[in-house]
């Protein structure tokens, strides 16, 4: 079995972003995803700090460091691209008009519930920042995380044991090992790396996961 690295991870993600999308890439591993988008399809990146038309992450050498992303990563701009006020940014996320997130996440539940702000730890992010606006704001909501933490410990679980951004809000699951949607009838596994099999998937995942007619390797 070879796990995605977090590039295939990105490219994947980028894979079910449709031409026309106004998506928001949420910090830490989702900003990847800009890096992985064609240049032939348009797509609209949104960042909470009050961007639009986000490009990839600049070349070594070319940042511009009063142009970041929320993570206070540089990013690029594109042709029609726009800057504005938070709070207009904020309305973009709150008023329904995004249709995708990309946010990574500590746990995911079977009912789509999602904890990525809070684990207990001292070194832990001191708040839920705009995550809970994001999360019931668009339209979809894909998480992108390793599938177990790196102490083997499982991250899609019954029911979250850390504080909540969002209740049943997850659409989709995009893991190192699996792409697994959330369902009223709880989790599909869409497709798995090559090597893994779904048995063995269903091992490391800590709820109950069924196998999509059409399930396979990646």
């Amino acid at each position: 079995m070879k796990r995605l690295t977090r590039d295939q991870m990105a490219a994947r993600v980028a894979r079910d972003i449709p031409g026309g999308a106004y998506v928001n890439l949420g910090i830490g591993l989702p900003t990847m995803v800009a890096n992985h988008i064609p240049r032939e399809r348009e797509v609209f990146l949104h960042s909470e700090n009050g961007i639009l038309g986000m490009g990839p992450a600049p070349a070594s050498g070319e940042e511009d460091w009063d142009l970041v992303n929320a993570g206070k990563q540089p990013v690029t701009l594109l042709t029609g691209g726009a800057y504005f006020h938070h709070a207009d940014s904020f309305g973009m996320m709150r008023g329904g008009h995004l249709d995708i997130c990309v946010l990574g996440a500590f746990q995911v539940s079977q009912g789509g519930d999602l904890a990525n702000w809070h684990t207990g730890a001292p070194d832990a992010i001191p708040a839920v920042g705009g995550a809970m606006d994001l999360a019931i704001g668009a339209k979809r909501v894909f998480v992108m995380m390793e599938h177990q933490t790196k102490g083997g410990e499982q991250k899609i679980v019954e029911c979250c044991g850390y504080p909540l951004t969002g209740i049943g809000c997850v659409s989709r699951i995009y893991t190192d090992l699996a792409v697994i949607d959330v369902t009223p009838e709880g989790l599909v596994a869409r497709e798995w790396v090559e090597g893994l099999s779904f048995e063995q998937l269903c091992e490391m995942t800590g709820a109950p996961l069924a196998r999509a007619a059409t399930g396979t390797t990646a």
